[in-house]
């Protein structure tokens, strides 16, 4: 309805693109037992590929605003992984460089989160382990447990699983969503096999 009403507002059809690029993978994210697929599990085959082409072919038009909207950049960054083969053709370094641009334009712990899972994925699991923890002071991300989440996952990928368990139980702490809790019990438990 946005999109009807302002047809030539960059903000609308970035914000339109992150919602096709997001809802293009609704159906792969969880199995039929209801079980969390992180995106490098997930059945590219089963997205939305009309979905996929219609929300690129938005970010292109978002993004030649100046500057870019937030929307624009998050749908810009869902687009890049959308578009990758599979999850280990992402172009980590693109989606850094994504948001660099979205922490300066959006300066917001969760995306300054975001962007130190990247570093993880682009620079390598120490990068973003420093990244992660460059944030460890910040008051707004106190209580947030998706930053103990994505350390746990870091420290895991270093092979600290000392404290990676610890990590994943803060993270375990803080969480109240059954999905996402059975998806920390499950890492929790794979480290302690491990270790």
């Amino acid at each position: 309805m946005l999109r009807r009403l302002l047809p030539r507002d960059p903000s609308v059809a970035g914000l339109l693109a992150l919602l096709l690029l997001t809802d293009a993978r609704r159906d792969t994210r969880t199995t039929p037992e209801g079980r969390l697929l992180l995106l490098e599990e997930q059945d590219r085959m089963r997205w939305d590929r009309a979905a996929i082409a219609e929300g690129v072919s938005l970010v292109r038009e978002a993004l030649g605003a100046r500057p870019p909207s937030r929307y624009a950049l998050q749908a810009a960054i869902a687009a890049v992984h959308a578009e990758a083969p599979s999850w280990q053709e992402t172009d980590w370094r693109e989606v850094l460089a994504l948001y660099d641009v979205l922490v300066e334009l959006w300066p917001s712990p969760v995306v300054a989160l975001n962007r130190a899972v990247a570093v993880g994925f682009a620079l390598g699991p120490a990068a973003g382990l420093a990244a992660l923890d460059a944030l460890s002071g910040e008051p707004q991300l106190a209580g947030y447990g998706y930053l103990p989440a994505a350390r746990a996952d870091l420290l895991r990928r270093l092979g600290r699983k000392r404290e990676a368990h610890l990590a994943y139980t803060e993270a375990l702490l803080l969480t109240d969503n059954t999905v996402e809790r059975a998806f920390l019990e499950n890492r929790l438990h794979m480290v302690v096999e491990d270790g």
